[in-house]
């Protein structure tokens, strides 16, 4: 099961699991659209390709939490 990472590890922006616009790479990296289209859609840490992270909705989303800890570290990915 997909952990649901809350923000961009490169920006820090939000991503809610019930929302779009979240990318991943098969190792959960997470980052918002902006940041990976300016990574040209490849992970900076693992060089997989990002793909458009499913949501998580409803009983699902109640069931199975998204996490809560932050990836963001300030100055950390500068790709």
């Amino acid at each position: 099961m997909l952990a649901m990472h809350p923000d961009c590890q490169r920006c820090g922006a939000d991503l809610p699991p019930q929302s779009g616009g979240a990318f991943i790479c098969s190792f959960e990296c997470t980052f918002c659209a902006e940041c990976a289209d300016a990574l040209d859609e490849r992970c900076p840490n693992c060089g997989g390709e990002l793909l458009d992270r499913p949501t998580r909705t409803g009983k699902a989303l109640k069931d199975h939490p998204a996490a809560a800890e932050r990836r963001f570290r300030d100055g950390g990915i500068s790709a």
